[in-house]
């Protein structure tokens, strides 16, 4: 069988390039005689793997040396406890709601202090981003948080929030790598790599030096302590080894690109083609606004819940998988991220053109 289209928003498509490679050292990484996923995490072979690892992150990103960088567990919703167990030392942090995941790290958040919600878009089931510029930031908040890119609804800050001088702490899992980043604006960012870099169980964390520390909230075990991981450079324990390894490919595929820079041109072509086939059409329409769309996830919607199932249905058939939208909102929703080739957003307009023409 020849590979889908798989617009899942994650876990989600690779590089061919980077999978055939991975494949190639399946059994036999580089004259060791094994996988790496039967190595040794204290073996030399697999420190070379991930010291590589960071070293092209920081290459990628621009990540100063007053950064740590940190390969974790848990998933990004573990980070929502993980955040203020490390960071708030007044007990007290501003949130901004854009979407589910930045409700979930809110409520997650008042289990240890007072979590301020200082702007929100729920009121238009979060198909906008909030006015930042002016926010009701608290005079003692430890940070201010938000999601950057908002899988399930679309939506993506292209202006960073004013926070006042207050440390931004962002979620960047579904935006992780699809532009150039200044790391420096943000205390910590943080993200799960199964939509943008590797397979399902890493979460990449940036964090600034000056808070990876001793002081944490009483009763903070000491896997959820940055430090206990900064101090043994991510292997405190044994760390999710392979999918760091496949994260390491995917960001030797980024430089060989041409950088951040040159994927941001080809994200902002792909989406440009599907948000331009939305705008004309007339039977599928964004939900979005345009100000604030996301080049990663573009939900859309015909308007008729039947309509909305039977293009799902036809495009799988087709070769056009997981376009289905997230269960809370229903709808379509095509991710389109960096591994998502252009001619994959190519065909699948033309898909969508034709069905709308069939189905008019």
């Amino acid at each position: 069988m020849s590979r889908v289209y798989n617009f899942s928003a994650g876990p989600a498509v690779l590089p061919e390039s980077v999978l055939r490679e991975a494949a190639e050292e399946m059994l036999d990484y580089r004259g060791t005689g094994m996988s790496v996923m039967e190595m040794s995490h204290r073996s030399k072979a697999y420190q070379t793997i991930i010291d590589q690892a960071e070293a092209d992150l920081r290459q990628l990103m621009g990540i100063p040396e007053q950064y740590k960088v940190l390969f974790l567990q848990g998933g990004a919703s573990q980070q929502f406890a993980m955040i203020p167990m490390n960071l708030m030392k007044n007990r007290v942090a501003d949130y901004i709601i854009t979407g589910q995941w930045a409700k979930k790290a809110w409520q997650e958040a008042q289990l240890y202090g007072k979590a301020n919600v200082v702007a929100s878009s729920a009121d238009r089931t979060f198909s906008y981003i909030p006015d930042c510029s002016d926010l009701p930031i608290s005079e003692d908040a430890d940070y201010v948080y938000i999601c950057q890119n908002n899988t399930i609804y679309g939506t993506a800050f292209h202006q960073l929030p004013n926070t006042k001088g207050k440390d931004l702490v962002a979620d960047v899992s579904s935006c992780f790598l699809s532009e150039p980043m200044d790391v420096t604006k943000y205390a910590l960012l943080y993200g799960g790599v199964q939509k943008n870099i590797g397979p399902a169980g890493v979460v990449i964390a940036v964090i600034r030096e000056d808070l990876v520390r001793e002081e944490v909230l009483p009763g903070t075990p000491t896997m959820l302590r940055y430090k206990t991981h900064a101090d043994h450079g991510s292997m405190y324990n044994t760390p999710p080894a392979y999918g760091i390894y496949i994260c390491g490919k995917v960001f030797k595929w980024l430089l060989e690109l041409g950088g951040l820079e040159e994927i941001q041109k080809r994200n902002v072509k792909k989406a440009a083609l599907l948000y331009d086939f939305l705008d004309q059409s007339h039977l599928f329409r964004g939900t979005v606004e345009k100000k604030d769309r996301s080049l990663m996830n573009v939900p859309f919607v015909t308007g008729d819940e039947t309509m909305d199932t039977w293009f799902i249905e036809a495009a799988a058939k087709a070769g056009f998988v997981n376009l289905k939208g997230h269960r809370s909102v229903g709808g379509m929703r095509a991710s389109i991220y960096n591994a998502m080739p252009y001619e994959g957003v190519e065909a699948l307009v033309a898909f969508m053109d034709r069905f709308e023409r069939e189905n008019r």
